[in-house]
């Protein structure tokens, strides 16, 4: 017996899902909505992490949504403007109310005599299970475990007498100040907490078993700024988005077309901010650009902090930990009071939930995405999972409007279901939805994410230009697309679904 049936259930209040549900609300109207969060406050990733510095790896002109622009300067705003940004949105847009917070889903199921999804999940709170159903399921849930962060097997790490700490779970009393502070990775993270943490520590070192490109970029937008002294500032900040949505595509297409071109270009940019050139051996990596994603830096903050003395980096790989430290393959031991594993994510996918057809287990690593959008043999769902070569929302945002036509054009023809079927034998590439990244964090994850397929529809385009057009012009119905009418059974919603709100 579930609590209360919607048109719509949206699994994720961050920032996929309030987009979701805007877009929603605003394009579906009178579709009964709601949207499902384990957390107690909206934000999903920006309201889980809290280490220092933490902000966005993309510029935010191009990383907010489409219809409501970002109006700060800064490029790259920290983690806490944005969740507000997040909260801001769907308070102005109504979809603060239709939140159940403190709710985890545990599993999914769709009934086909119902011609609905029933979803099971658990109020935190009081841990009482909790029942909801839908015709249409939007899972908006990202693609890491938000319980857990990747952390390596490290030989000798129970014998370290200092402190141990994931990004995903920063103490919110950490004391730095004074302490030698060893960051390992070289990624996002990584070049976000040292130059944010070396103000204060004694000494941040950043251990790398690899290097990483690394850009820097203006922390403040000041053509923008010049321009909003001429023109309304809605025009300048849609400018601003253009540009940058261009100046992506260009690097990335530049990237691919001419790799060893651009990769002198991003090594000339670091050499001109080292002091030591002896340091471009850590920021020289042996792959080409955007073979994985480029790291950015405001202003080029860790170059300064590195040139400063208050942080180093180091080349190596961990043989042990110690009591007092690190010791390296190379028998050098970095001494710590503090360690930093910035080793990346634990991927999962639609939040951990477990996902049934008819009382069976489907597993989903072994169909592809149509249009990167809805999952192959899964009826009435949706999965909105953004950019990984470009800001994110982009891509979340022309998915949801997708969703969207796909919603009303199902009401408007009086079908129930839409199920995407490979009637043409599209065959299966090898490689997941992410496997244009060689991080490895998409490696480890290929064993549970959804294929690719060797051609158009099931094939990602990664291309926010070609994206738009088959996502929001292409004609919604083609051989792909299996729809059904209303059948009898499904006429009477499950038992309790006008009882009182959930």
């Amino acid at each position: 017996m579930t609590n209360e049936h919607f048109d719509v259930l949206i699994i994720g209040a961050g920032l996929s899902g309030i987009g979701t549900a805007v877009h929603i609300s605003q394009e579906c109207p009178g579709k009964r909505l709601a949207i499902l969060e384990r957390r107690q406050r909206v934000g999903g990733t920006w309201d889980l992490f809290s280490y220092p510095g933490i902000r966005s790896d993309s510029d935010m002109f191009s990383f907010g949504y489409d219809f409501r622009p970002w109006n700060d300067l800064n490029t790259l705003a920290d983690g806490q403007s944005i969740r507000n940004y997040i909260s801001d949105t769907a308070r102005e847009y109504g979809v603060d109310k239709l939140i159940r917070f403190g709710i985890e889903t545990e599993q999914a199921q769709w009934c086909s005599e119902q011609q609905q999804w029933i979803v099971s999940a658990r109020d935190l709170d009081t841990g009482l299970a909790r029942h909801f159903s839908c015709d249409f399921l939007i899972s908006c849930t990202g693609y890491y475990d938000h319980k857990t962060g990747y952390l390596p097997d490290f030989p000798g790490v129970e014998q370290f007498q200092g402190q141990c700490i994931h990004p995903q779970h920063w103490p919110a009393d950490l004391d730095y100040r004074g302490k030698r502070v060893v960051v390992i990775g070289s990624g996002a993270t990584a070049v976000t907490v040292v130059p944010a943490m070396a103000d204060q520590a004694a000494h941040v070192t950043m251990l790398q078993r690899s290097p990483s490109y690394v850009m820097t970029v203006p922390a403040r937008d000041k053509l923008t700024e010049v321009l909003r002294k001429i023109m309304p500032e809605r025009w300048a900040n849609d400018l601003a988005r253009k540009r940058n949505i261009l100046i992506q595509r260009w690097l990335f297409k530049a990237a691919k077309r001419w790799p060893e071109r651009m990769r002198s270009y991003l090594l000339r940019q670091v050499a001109k901010q080292l002091d030591d050139p002896a340091n471009m051996k850590h920021f020289t990596p042996s792959y080409m650009p955007w073979d994985q994603r480029l790291c950015a830096v405001p202003d080029g903050d860790l170059f300064k902090a590195i040139n400063s003395g208050k942080a180093s980096v180091v080349t190596d790989r961990i043989d042990r930990f110690t009591e007092h430290g690190i010791r390296l393959a190379s028998g050098k031991e970095l001494e710590a009071d503090i360690v930093i594993t910035a080793t990346g994510l634990k991927l999962q996918l639609l939040g951990g939930t477990q996902l049934l057809i008819d009382g069976k287990p489907f597993d989903l690593q072994q169909q592809m995405t149509y249009k990167g959008v809805l999952l192959q043999n899964v009826p009435n769902m949706a999965w909105i999972f953004g950019y990984t070569n470009a800001p994110w929302t982009l891509k979340a945002d022309i998915a949801a409007r997708y969703v969207c036509r796909l919603i009303n054009h199902l009401q408007a023809t009086g079908m129930q279901v839409v199920t995407p079927r490979d009637h043409q034998g599209c065959a299966i590439a090898d490689m997941s939805v992410m496997g244009a990244l060689e991080s490895g964090y998409v490696q480890r994850a290929n064993a549970i994410l959804p294929r690719q397929g060797r051609s158009l529809p099931w094939r990602l385009l990664n291309a926010y230009e070609q994206d738009r057009v088959m996502l929001l012009d292409e004609v919604l119905e083609d051989d792909n697309l299996e729809f059904l009418p209303r059948n009898s059974e499904s006429g009477n919603k499950t038992a309790g679904s006008n009882s009182r709100a959930a």
